[in-house]
């Protein structure tokens, strides 16, 4: 049987997935607790990824040796770049890029010394059954969220983007550094901690890779106030019906 990994960045996401899983085993290795079980019929490897790129790269490695998973999702939220990128939107990434990346003059910026590339790659299939699963979710955000919710973050038709997600060891919340990025890597829609060292691991072991982030803040200094409670009451619920509707049309598939 094929095995899935999900990396969550979130406790609260990682819980609300190990809620699902009923006959789930922790096995601990590397100081991570891996959580194996099953979900919808599928075998599944849950975990907390850790936050930045050399531990979600870790935690990624182990999930490819020790649980030789198929497949690997990650979960999370993000900050947003892209025009029309929206708090409460939903990013499904088509490629990844390390915007602190830079080791030049001996590679151009952005470059991954000895790979001749910046950008790796989604998985084409597998980011489009996640978007066509959000969408699907997104549809009935009100049935998921509650209204009052979507009312309180003022969330007003929530939609799915795919394109380009940039990872760096940098929490980006102010608006220069964003307007930087913005300059450097107009193509990104998305920014965050990990999602781009777990690519280039993934591309390392030709395993099937895509990643989902809600719009959290849009990555300047207006960023979300009530970050715990976006986490909460958006982005972790957003996550489950997801990667449970992606987990149901597989099986309808």
């Amino acid at each position: 049987m094929a095995v899935i990994g999900i990396m969550s960045a979130m406790h609260e996401e990682l819980a609300a997935v190990l809620a699902r899983m009923p006959d789930e085993q922790r096995v601990t290795v590397a100081g991570r607790d891996f959580w194996v079980g099953h979900w919808q019929g599928h075998a599944v490897v849950a975990v907390l990824s850790r936050i930045g790129k050399v531990a979600a790269a870790t935690t990624a490695t182990v999930l490819l040796e020790r649980f030789q998973v198929d497949t690997l999702v990650f979960t999370g939220v993000a900050g947003g770049m892209g025009s029309g990128v929206r708090v409460g939107d939903v990013v499904v990434a088509n490629g990844f890029v390390q915007h602190d990346m830079d080791a030049s003059p001996l590679f151009p910026r952005h470059e991954v010394p000895l790979y001749g590339r910046a950008r790796f790659e989604a998985d084409v299939n597998l980011s489009a059954q996640l978007a066509e699963a959000g969408q699907q979710v997104l549809a009935k955000a009100a049935q998921h969220l509650g209204a009052g919710t979507l009312a309180d973050f003022q969330l007003d038709s929530p939609r799915v983007h795919q394109g380009l997600v940039i990872s760096g060891d940098r929490f980006v919340a102010t608006s220069t550094e964003s307007q930087a990025l913005r300059l450097a890597l107009p193509d990104a829609l998305a920014v965050e901690m990990e999602g781009a060292a777990v690519a280039q691991v993934c591309h390392d072991y030709a395993v099937p890779f895509a990643a989902v982030r809600t719009i959290s803040d849009r990555a300047d200094d207006a960023a979300h106030t009530d970050f715990n409670r976006f986490i909460r009451e958006v982005a972790s619920r957003y996550s489950l019906a997801i990667l449970s509707q992606w987990l149901t049309n597989r099986r309808s598939d």
